[in-house]
Parts: structure tokens; C-alpha cells; sequence
């Protein structure tokens, strides 16, 4: 049975450095997964191909049909990565419209990592204070370790790599833990992840 992971990527540009950190965790997450023999897809969800399908979500309450594609491989996916540029000091607007159009049982108990990019290390808490709530009142099983990037953080002392990492490896533990749970019916309250973390190697 093959694990899925799925990217979401609030990203804009064109590389986007929001769509490579998602990517670095997800491969992170991925090759821990595999060193449990777990077969494993990570898909990545472009939002900003579906910009227009999403805006018009939002005022008709009608999901196009590839719009709705996407959002059942997201609410169906084993584990979530969830990243965002950083815009006026929050998420950016397609990113929460995304969400806003979720419903909002659709991710309960589902392992999500949550990562931002912002062009300052001043933006750093955006994580705490706009990720999170939305997050929690969505019901998913969001990981300890969350991941923030900034201009200077990429090819620099290694930290953000291992930050990385650890997010990574903290939802591949998620999911084995998840797993049952999910099939239960279950609150993500009920993960054991003191347990689970306790057996994350830092660093590797």
C-alpha cells in the first residue's frame, strides 16, 4: 500500500522558494518513511494554477472539476505539507482561500507539517499566529516542528536543512501513529507522539 504525501504550495513565483522548502521536507518525510519500508508518492499542489478555479469557489460555493480533483487528493492524502509565503505580515491570500474552501472536518487527524517563507527572519512567528489556529480548528494532527525560511537561511550554516529534516522525519512518525487512528474515527488528540518523538534521532 503506497503512502501519500501531498505538497500544498502557496507559492507565486516561478521557481518558488516556498515550493522547494515544501519539497525538502516532503523528501525528508519520504525517505523516512522508506527506511520503514514504505512505499511512498509525494505530489506537490501548485496553487497558483488554481487561482482562478478557488476565487470562483469562494463566491459561487462551486468547485470546478479539477479544482475538485485537488482537493480530494489533499483531504485524502496520508500526510500534508502546508506552505506559504509570507504576505503583510500573514499568509498569502490564496493560501488561506484554499482553506477557507475546505470543509472543515475534511483534514481531522490527518499529519500536517507546517512551513512559511518570508523575505525577513522579523516574520517568523507568521507560523504561530496564522498557521496554527487555522490549523487546529481544522483538526488536523499538525507536527511539533515547524519550518520558516528566510533569504538568508538558504545555503547558510545547515539549520534550516535540519529543521527540515526533523519536520520531515516527525511526520513520517506521524502517519505509522496515525495510521489506525484515522481508520477509527479518532480525534488527532489521540496520537501518541511523545512516544513517537522520542524516537527522532535530531540532526538526522
Amino acid at each position: 500500500m503506497t503512502t501519500s504525501i501531498v505538497v500544498v504550495s502557496g507559492g507565486l513565483g516561478v521557481p518558488s522558494t516556498t515550493r522547494m522548502l515544501g519539497d525538502q521536507i516532503a523528501e525528508a518525510a519520504r525517505g523516512a518513511l522508506a527506511e520503514r519500508g514504505r512505499d511512498v508518492e509525494v505530489t506537490v499542489v501548485e496553487l497558483r494554477d488554481y487561482a482562478v478555479d478557488i476565487a470562483n469557489n469562494m463566491v459561487t460555493r462551486y468547485a470546478s472539476p479539477r479544482l475538485a480533483e485537488v482537493i480530494e487528493r489533499v483531504v485524502s492524502a496520508d500526510a500534508v505539507v502546508a506552505v506559504t509565503p509570507v504576505f503583510t505580515a500573514s499568509v498569502s491570500g490564496l493560501f488561506k482561500s484554499f482553506l477557507d474552501i475546505l470543509d472543515p472536518t475534511s483534514l481531522e487527524a490527518t499529519p500536517v507539517a507546517l512551513a512559511a517563507t518570508g523575505g525577513s527572519g522579523r516574520h517568523n512567528m507568521v507560523i504561530d499566529y496564522a498557521m496554527r489556529p487555522v490549523f487546529a480548528y481544522l483538526r488536523a494532527a499538525v507536527v511539533p516542528t515547524a519550518v520558516f525560511a528566510s533569504p538568508e537561511d538558504w545555503g547558510g550554516d545547515g539549520q534550516l536543512a535540519e529543521r527540515s529534516d526533523r519536520a520531515g522525519r516527525e511526520l513520517a512518525l506521524a502517519v505509522e501513529g496515525a495510521a489506525p487512528v484515522k481508520r477509527r474515527g479518532e480525534s488527532a488528540a489521540s496520537l501518541p507522539f511523545e512516544q513517537l518523538l522520542a524516537n527522532i534521532t535530531p540532526g538526522r
